[in-house]
C-alpha cells in the first residue's frame, strides 16, 4: 500500500530569497536520508510582485556555493495550498500573522509553523530567518547557515512523530 506524501510549504515575503532557499535544503536533506518518496516540498510568498521569478541572484550565488541549485520561480501563496499541504513554514513572525489571516479554518492555521522554532544553534540570537534581501553578503549566509540548522531539526521532527505513524 503506498504511503501518502507529507506536503511541505515553506513561506517567505517575496518567495525569492528565504523560501526557496529553505526548500532547497530541505530536499537536500530529504535527498540525503533517502526519502524522496515521502515528501513534497515547494514554497510561496505572501506577496506576489517577484512572481515568475527566479530566486535573488545573490541567494542564488550564496546557495550554490553550498551546492544548492534554486530554481524555483516565485509564486503567491493560494487558498488551495491551505487545503494541499500539510506543514505551512514561516519565515518570521510577519509572515506567520498573514498566513493565519490567509486561513479560512482553525485546521489550516493549525498547519502553520514557525521555523525558528526549530533554530537550536543560533537560538540564543534569532528565534526566526531574517530577510538578507538589504543586506550584504553576510545576511544571505546568516540565513542559509539558519535554514540548515532549522531544516534538519524539523525533518528530525518529522520523521521521529509524523512518519512514525504513517
Amino acid at each position: 500500500m503506498p504511503v501518502d506524501k507529507l506536503k511541505i510549504l515553506f513561506v517567505c515575503l517575496g518567495n525569492i530569497c528565504r523560501s526557496p532557499a529553505g526548500q532547497g535544503v530541505m530536499q537536500r536533506l530529504v535527498e540525503q536520508r533517502g526519502l524522496e518518496s515521502r515528501f513534497e516540498i515547494d514554497s510561496a510568498g505572501t506577496y506576489s510582485g517577484h512572481q515568475g521569478q527566479l530566486p535573488d541572484p545573490r541567494m542564488r550565488r550564496h546557495a550554490s556555493r553550498r551546492g544548492y541549485n534554486l530554481t524555483h520561480r516565485a509564486r503567491p501563496i493560494t487558498s488551495d495550498d491551505f487545503e494541499h499541504f500539510d506543514i505551512i513554514v514561516a519565515m518570521d513572525e510577519s509572515n506567520r500573522r498573514n498566513l493565519m489571516q490567509l486561513a479560512a479554518s482553525p485546521e489550516q492555521q493549525a498547519k502553520i509553523v514557525m521555523l525558528g522554532h526549530y533554530i537550536v544553534k543560533l537560538r540564543t540570537y534569532y528565534d526566526y530567518v531574517p530577510d538578507p534581501y538589504y543586506e550584504g553578503a553576510e545576511g544571505f549566509e546568516l540565513a542559509l547557515d539558519l535554514l540548515e540548522d532549522s531544516c534538519e531539526n524539523l525533518l528530525n521532527d518529522i520523521i521521529n512523530n509524523k512518519l512514525q505513524n504513517q
